[in-house]
């Protein structure tokens, strides 16, 4: 929320062209939603992927899309499938396509894998698998303006493991003018699944992102791609190319909100969480040094400072694991490592500004973020960290103000918007559209700042 860390992230190409609006609705929106979670040449299972493939088909439903959902589809299968969606699209409609699976790229090209597929040197990608721009194309060739591929199959997969050389991940495509095409991860990387939960981190940041009411697609993915980094500490970066010039957005009518059961489960939940949000958070209590040490991460660390007293990289870097975990005092300590008597490191002052705004002394964190300010006008982590600190002094008005200019170079910041909410809110003004966008944004944020001190029902 707060930290900086450096990600090196995988931008797609964007063709700049004139913006123009469909004179009326599309001519029918199409998807196929395939999910290949069990294939039999593989010991690998993808359970997550049975519940992905429903919720994204159930969404684009409600969307308006006439959805066709597949699951463990055979090649044959998902030919068919093709066929039949190809089939449906007319003049200027929009057409879909969400793969959960096992994915391959080979001779630079990213190729389907269905579940019978029989696949042992490269040749066999291209004879069994089915290839992304040719799906791309064909949408293309049949009239469809705007062409949609979400792909979620940036897996380490038996397959690529048999070939004597093999690229990793997927490849980029080369698309049709009007395409947007999302891979779950970077360019030739891959993820590991998250073991015993009900969705992976990409389709749950997509859902999220596409249920903004007034977000066009492009920012729809554009934040999915940021939300992804965000939650995954910059460990999964999706892969994100759009050629769209024409106005579409997922949702049907932006201003019309859904009345199905969908969206009464979640009006539920809100306002049960609303009503968490109300119910004492104890403070983060620190793990113990013992219950640190057993931390794969920091025990890799301390093993690099104990070898060299001098390794700034490794204090930084335990610094953050430390403060994720409510360790902020040792995290302040490393800081302290990494900023000496002379250190011009303005993301390690807005770090330590940021363990003592949300565990240790606010007047201390509050000379950290203004120098950080001062090496770095405008900085945005900064501004947020400083944030939190005025807010917990009580200091509203500044807080607001910090809040605001955080939030104009970076609208959809989370805790900037959930901070600037309490404030307003403390302040007597009316905080409920920023605290209602963070909570849609992020559930547990109201937990969050409650660990931290901070709560709507305050004050």
């Amino acid at each position: 929320m707060r930290f900086c860390f450096a990600l090196m992230v995988a931008v797609g190409l964007i063709v700049s062209a004139p913006s123009f609006g469909l004179a009326n609705e599309p001519a029918g929106k199409f998807a196929l939603v395939v999910g290949n979670a069990k294939y039999p040449d593989s010991d690998l299972a993808l359970p997550e992927i049975v519940n992905d493939i429903k919720d994204v088909a159930d969404e684009f439903k409600r969307d308006n899309f006439d959805v066709e959902t597949g699951i463990n589809l055979t090649g044959d299968a998902m030919r068919a499938a093709l066929d039949r969606l190809y089939r449906k699209i007319k003049p200027g409609s929009v057409a879909l396509i969400f793969f959960g699976g096992f994915g391959i790229q080979s001779a630079r090209q990213t190729y389907l894998i269905p579940v019978d597929a029989q696949i042992w040197t490269e040749p066999d990608v291209r004879r069994d698998g089915l290839g992304l721009e040719a799906i791309l194309s064909e949408m293309n060739s049949r009239g469809a303006l705007v062409k949609i591929a979400l792909i979620d199959a940036s897996r380490r997969n038996p397959f690529e493991r048999r070939f004597r050389s093999y690229s990793a991940g997927l490849a980029p495509v080369i698309a049709p003018a009007n395409s947007l095409v999302m891979y779950s991860a970077a360019l030739g990387s891959v993820v590991n699944d998250a073991v015993g939960t009900a969705h992976g981190l990409f389709v749950r940041e997509l859902l999220r992102e596409i249920r903004v009411p007034g977000s066009s697609a492009e920012q729809s993915l554009a934040n999915t791609k940021s939300g992804v980094a965000h939650a995954s500490r910059g460990e999964q970066v999706p892969w994100f190319s759009s050629s769209l010039a024409v106005d579409f957005t997922f949702t049907s009518d932006p201003s019309v909100r859904r009345d199905d059961d969908s969206t009464r489960k979640e009006d539920s939940a809100r306002k049960k969480d609303d009503r968490e949000d109300c119910v004492s958070v104890a403070p983060i209590v620190p793990p113990s040094l013992s219950e640190l040490a057993k931390d794969q991460v920091i025990s890799e660390l301390n093993r690099r400072i104990a070898a060299n007293r001098n390794d700034k990289v490794a204090y930084y870097k335990r610094g953050q694991v430390y403060a994720a975990k409510g360790a902020f005092s040792l995290a302040t300590k490393d800081f302290d490592e990494v900023i000496g008597n002379k250190s011009v490191d303005v993301e390690a002052y807005n770090n330590r500004c940021w363990a003592n705004a949300a565990g240790g002394d606010l007047q201390l964190g509050l000379k950290d973020c203004n120098e950080a300010l001062r090496l770095r006008p405008g900085f945005v982590d900064a501004l947020d960290s400083r944030g939190l600190i005025y807010l917990k002094l009580g200091r509203n008005e500044e807080a607001i103000v910090d809040y605001s200019a955080a939030l104009e170079a970076s609208p959809r910041q989370v805790s900037s918007l959930f901070g600037r909410g309490i404030a307003k809110k403390w302040s007597k003004a009316d905080g409920a559209a920023d605290l209602s966008l963070a909570k849609s944004l992020d559930p547990d944020i109201a937990k969050e700042f409650a660990k931290y001190g901070v709560s709507e029902c305050s004050r």
